[in-house]
């Protein structure tokens, strides 16, 4: 028993002494924090005033403020891009005494091929020169380098991608026009720039919370996490806290610029910047298809039964059922796209359709859209595998990479224009079927739900669905129309796009920076 004793009171000792020695820690830690920690600030103030003299020193050999786009892909030919020449062409035509720079991260081109690209694609030319700075290091900002914690990865890269741009040349005005939102606050405290940023899409959303949480496999929530609770939930704090730095990292934007009602609501919702923020739509070619004929799509005339024949149609049983259906679909095929929901929807619809008259041989799926990469390509083997296995590969066409005119031809012959990417932050390729006169069904939700898809003077513009089994139901809705009745739809579609042009970008976009720009120009 005095054993006992003297074993436990040896214990308080020790328990005592330890408690005394982190205690006497505890003031020397709180004064190492503080140093630390003032060190810190003296840096980055040191860093702000080189970077301001910097910026000083230019502006007094330049004579004028200098305006710096930061997109990393400039050289690519997606929307993003066109949403990027449009502003610069806006703000030359604006502010002449404005100088312009592109950060960019391409390789092996240089800045006149990059706007002779521009040229040949979006057909932009700028009427003033622009510099490009090229930086080394656009690989950090790669999905492929992050196999895990890929939004993480990227975002961390961006900042320091954006760090090599802000030493590299010193603007007065900073605009993120790729959705790099990690690089508003480095450009804004350290740099001393106005920011700016054109958003197309959160990099996190509620939803991507709610698909976690709801435990739903998607193409960005892998099976094996969707059915384990223990992963859904790391996964769901991990989304939770990353949500948290975004939107403080998003708030540092003095202006901020998104692309559709959806993108809008999430971007609320994160960066919480009512004043701030607005919808300016992208920029969308509408013009390139007013010229294809509202009156075609049936494919029923001889002119277009030639059309037919490339496509695999026969002559056979002609007569009293001549007309051909294609159902085109337009868009890379990158795994957000759904392209099987479409296939299987045209199943449904062969199905329903049956094997007489205006039935399985009066319709074709044509699946048009780009390839990016590898990855790409063997998505679209497996497509193809998808079409053999429900036995429709004979009335399915994949057209990769076509050209220009080609995919306008496929447009004009097209009795449905189809798009099934669930919560899509615009659809431009939506746009661009109603601007060519092809009845559209879209996916009921995202920017063709809250955007484009919807009612012009109290007219219908286009369908929506979002399953296989609603899909199915509206083409053969569709295909059931009379001619006048899909004409009033391709009229009034046609119509409405003129929201999404060049011109009503380019003064939105106007309007929306015009209180930075009048900052800097006297």
């Amino acid at each position: 028993m005095a054993g006992h004793e003297h074993h436990h009171h040896h214990f308080s000792l020790c328990f005592c002494d330890l408690m005394r020695l982190l205690w006497s820690l505890v003031v020397p830690c709180v004064y190492l924090s503080l140093a630390l920690t003032l060190l810190l600030l003296l840096v980055l103030l040191g860093l702000r005033l080189w970077l301001q003299a910097r910026r000083r020193s230019r502006r007094a050999q330049q004579g004028g403020p200098a305006v710096a786009f930061f997109h990393p892909y400039c050289n690519a030919g997606g929307g993003g891009e066109r949403v990027l020449w449009c502003s610069l062409r806006a703000l030359m035509h604006r502010y002449p005494s404005v100088a312009f720079v592109v950060y960019t991260g391409d390789k092996g081109v240089t800045g006149e091929q990059i706007l002779e690209g521009a040229r040949q694609r979006f057909n932009i030319a700028l009427p003033r020169p622009v510099t490009f700075i090229f930086l080394r290091h656009r690989g950090l900002v790669e999905a492929a380098s992050y196999p895990h914690f890929t939004l993480l990865g990227q975002s961390v890269g961006s900042m320091f991608l954006g760090w090599e741009a802000l030493t590299a040349f010193v603007p007065d005005l900073y605009v993120d026009s790729m959705g790099y939102a990690f690089t508003l606050p480095i450009f804004r405290y350290l740099g001393g720039c106005k920011v700016a940023s054109y958003v197309h899409y959160p990099t996190v959303s509620t939803d991507m919370l709610s698909v976690v949480r709801e435990r739903n496999p998607r193409f960005n929530n892998a099976d094996f996490i969707s059915r384990n609770p223990v992963l859904s939930a790391l996964k769901a704090v991990y989304y939770c806290c990353f949500a948290l730095l975004y939107g403080l990292a998003g708030s540092c934007s003095h202006v901020v610029m998104v692309n559709s009602t959806w993108t809008l609501r999430h971007i609320l919702a994160l960066w919480r910047s009512p004043g701030r923020t607005s919808i300016v739509y992208p920029p969308c070619d509408v013009r390139a298809f007013l010229d294809v004929p509202l009156e075609g799509g049936d494919n029923d005339d001889d002119e277009l039964e030639e059309g037919w024949e490339e496509l695999g149609g026969d002559e056979e049983g002609g007569g009293a059922d001549r007309k051909r259906h294609s159902i085109v679909s337009v868009g890379q095929f990158r795994p957000e796209k759904d392209h099987p929901l479409q296939i299987r929807a045209f199943r449904k619809l062969l199905d329903r359709k049956g094997d007489g008259p205006g039935g399985r041989e009066a319709l074709r799926l044509v699946l048009v859209g780009g390839c990016r990469n590898q990855e790409d390509e063997d998505r679209v083997l497996m497509l193809r595998g998808l079409c053999q296995e429900l036995g429709i590969a004979d009335r399915v066409d994949f057209k990769l990479n076509v050209p220009f005119e080609e995919l306008k031809r496929e447009l004009a012959n097209a009795s449905i224009g189809l798009h099934t990417m669930w919560n899509e932050h615009f659809g431009i390729g939506v746009v661009e079927c109603m601007a060519a006169g092809t009845v559209v069904l879209a996916h009921k939700s995202g920017g063709p739900q809250l955007d484009i898809v919807v009612p012009h003077e109290g007219r219908q513009t286009g369908f929506l669905a979002d399953s296989e089994d609603s899909y199915a139901a509206a083409m053969e809705t569709i295909l059931a129309l009379s001619p006048s009745a899909k004409l009033e739809i391709k009229r009034a579609a046609r119509e409405s796009v003129g929201r999404f042009s060049d011109q009503e970008f380019e003064a939105c976009f106007l309007a929306a920076t015009e209180s930075l720009l009048n900052m800097l120009v006297p």
